[in-house]
């Protein structure tokens, strides 16, 4: 059972990537992957930005259900915190950022409840990932890809504050890292080697 489960997670984490890798194929031709964000892929009022909202619901639900799957082997801090980032990714895929066109008009509070879930989204990924990395003392593959993606999640919304024309790629390579650490979270589980703290 749990290995059919573990299957289903992964299968809605690449139905996911997926879905967002795809989805600035749907945006108008003013739009650029490497300057504009996967929010502003799914922004309000563009047209084909459902599959931008699809991939965050996908990725949102994905990782609620690993928290459910995981729950026996995750000790209590990081299913709240990482069962956060999925209940904040959805959320993310419910309320839409602002179309980067500034003509469009768009709902202020919308935008508004799209970048606050988003910030919260940041903040559990990285305490949810960190408090990981202290449970596993022996487990150095892990650890450093916990490390690595703390990291991300920390540097990588700096760096876009000063490298603005390179958001979009910046930010799709902070999701990689997430993709990543989920993925490889689920399949390396190693049980006999966890201390739950």
């Amino acid at each position: 059972m749990f290995r059919t489960n573990r299957l289903i997670v992964v299968g809605l984490l690449l139905a996911s990537f997926l879905a967002l890798l795809l989805a600035p194929t749907q945006m108008p031709p003013s739009y650029d992957w490497l300057r504009h964000t996967t929010s502003e892929s799914g922004a309000q009022g563009i047209a084909g930005a459902w599959l931008a909202r699809l991939g965050f619901l996908l990725f949102g639900l994905a990782v609620l259900a690993e928290t459910a799957v995981l729950r026996k082997q995750w000790s209590l801090p990081p299913r709240i915190f990482l069962g956060a980032f999925g209940v904040c990714m959805t959320a993310v895929a419910a309320f839409s950022a602002r179309p980067w066109l500034p003509e469009m008009p768009f709902d202020p509070v919308e935008d508004w409840l799209h970048s606050f879930a988003a910030t919260g989204m940041g903040f559990a990924f990285a305490l949810g990932v960190g408090w990981r990395w202290w449970q596993r003392p022996w487990q150095a593959r892990m650890r450093v890809a916990d490390l690595v993606a703390v990291g991300a999640s920390i540097f990588i919304p700096l760096a876009m504050s000063f490298l603005p024309d390179w958001d979009g790629l910046l930010q799709r390579l902070m999701f990689a890292v997430a993709y990543l650490w989920y993925g490889l979270e689920l399949l390396n589980f190693e049980p006999k080697l966890e201390r739950l703290s």
